[in-house]
């Protein structure tokens, strides 16, 4: 691995790359903050999608994205005087510092429940005036419940065992289903969004990350659907031209294909 001064020296090489981009390439030279958050965004799904793949040369690659439009942000915030890159890493610094007084201070903690909750307790000292402040509004819904519920357990507001929260979410599930009998579409939703909410938390109890679980079956159906599209070719055939079970075949054999992994 390098060195700190071979990293030192090629972070100052991308810092003196993106004073040349900014001044000297035209699409470089238009970007504002607002052009560049949807990028950002896409670029933080790339990175994403590189870790749940384990496929470490990809997340160089991707870090090095996420990377870059850091030091985009800090060399606009420059332009403006605001900030600079400088200013970026010592206010980091400083609140890692304050936020873990264990570390750089003579606070004890037990374990890692202990530091999630002085965590969340410093802030509320910060001036924060809920532990929700956190919490971006435009988080997609399923990350944002999983943050809105670590939160609160931060501050002891949870369930003591896995076997409560499994009962809830039975709970939430006949509250559902009674409403799936009267057929309110409304209601129907809401109390779905709690069966949704509760299989969270429950998930959040077993140490499973939801995201990830989701994105996982997610991209294993998309696999063993395209083995379907790609068989329903070799016997020329379109989807549309098949009935539910010969296309049950072929995703038979591709969720054996699975197991073989």
């Amino acid at each position: 691995m390098n060195s700190r001064a071979a990293q030192l020296q090629a972070f100052d090489r991308l810092l003196t790359i993106m004073d040349e981009l900014r001044e000297q390439c035209p699409w470089d030279k238009k970007q504002t903050m607002q052009t560049l958050r949807h990028l950002t965004i896409e670029e933080t799904y790339e990175l994403g999608d590189a870790i749940l793949d384990n496929d470490l040369e990809e997340i160089k690659k991707e870090l090095g994205d996420v990377l870059l439009h850091i030091v985009f942000y800090a060399k606009i915030g420059s332009e403006a005087k605001s900030f600079d890159i400088a200013d970026v890493a010592n206010e980091i610094c400083k609140k890692l510092i304050h936020r873990h007084p264990h570390i750089y201070g003579d606070v004890k903690v037990k374990d890692e429940a202990d530091v999630k909750r002085n965590w969340e307790n410093i802030k509320l000292r910060e001036g924060k005036k809920s532990v929700l402040e956190g919490v971006p509004k435009s988080l997609p819904a399923l990350v944002k419940a999983n943050r809105i519920q670590e939160k609160v357990a931060g501050v002891g507001f949870d369930w003591e065992e896995p076997h409560q929260v499994f009962e809830k979410l039975r709970e939430e599930l006949a509250e559902f289903q009674q409403e799936v009998k009267s057929n309110h579409k409304e209601r129907m939703e809401a109390e779905f969004g709690d069966v949704l909410f509760s299989m969270i938390n429950y998930a959040r109890f077993l140490d499973i990350n939801p995201e990830n679980a989701l994105e996982r079956t997610n991209k294993k159906f998309m696999e063993r659907f395209q083995y379907v599209e790609r068989k329903a070719k070799d016997i020329g055939k379109s989807l549309q031209e098949m009935t539910l079970a010969e296309m049950d075949v072929f995703w038979e054999e591709a969720k054996t294909m699975d197991k073989r992994f």
